[in-house]
């Protein structure tokens, strides 16, 4: 199994996760998909990506932003960056992960999908319970429900033991990967160190 600890505000991490899609029916091996709030964990363990963002170096910012649209480019699908509101809130959509993980767990990945691309192709604002509807309807799920169940204590509490607990792993950002307990993998770029990984638990 394949430990992903993701949260939909970057949009690396919605490169990594059409990939490591693909990546699990190749390898035959499952994902477990770990929301996280990645402003929590910045917080607490990379405050510097708040100075990048401000005073980072200009010709790195600027390849970084190609390095985006190649990615995207080679993904096939399109990527605004930035888009109208960033960063994003992603708390209701994280949770709402959470929820459909636990109530509709076949709706799960169709959401964050969905999500991802509300948010990084169309500039909609994940924040709010219009667009959070908007998903649902999309995807075939009781908006009602899921606008109610997003907001129980034990969701809540989950997103932030998930955090939490990338954090105790040493994690600093999303995505991030674990193959096994302790094999860490940070970034879109390294599913290809990913799937070795797998590859050589599995011989």
């Amino acid at each position: 199994m394949i430990t992903c600890y993701f949260d939909i505000s970057s949009p690396w991490t919605w490169l990594a996760f059409r990939r490591l899609q693909r990546l699990a029916v190749e390898l035959d091996t499952t994902v477990d998909w770990k929301p996280i709030l990645v402003g929590g964990v910045f917080n607490a363990v990379n405050p510097s990506v708040y100075e990048f963002r401000e005073r980072g170096v200009p010709a790195k910012q600027a390849y970084l932003r190609k390095d985006l649209a190649d990615w995207a480019r080679h993904e096939g699908i399109s990527i605004l960056f930035p888009p109208t509101i960033f960063p994003v809130n992603s708390v209701k959509a994280m949770r709402a992960c959470l929820w459909l993980q636990s109530q509709l767990p076949a709706k799960f990945e169709l959401f964050a999908a969905a999500a991802f691309a509300a948010y990084w192709t169309h500039d909609q604002d994940i924040s709010s319970d219009a667009v959070l509807q908007g998903l649902c309807e999309q995807i075939g799920v009781d908006a009602a429900a899921l606008l109610e169940g997003m907001t129980e204590p034990g969701i809540k509490a989950q997103l932030k033991a998930n955090t939490d607990a990338l954090i105790a792993r040493g994690g600093f950002g999303s995505p991030t990967f674990f193959v096994g307990e302790d094999d860490m993998y940070f970034g879109n770029d390294r599913l290809d160190l990913v799937r070795d990984a797998v590859l050589a638990r599995s011989q």
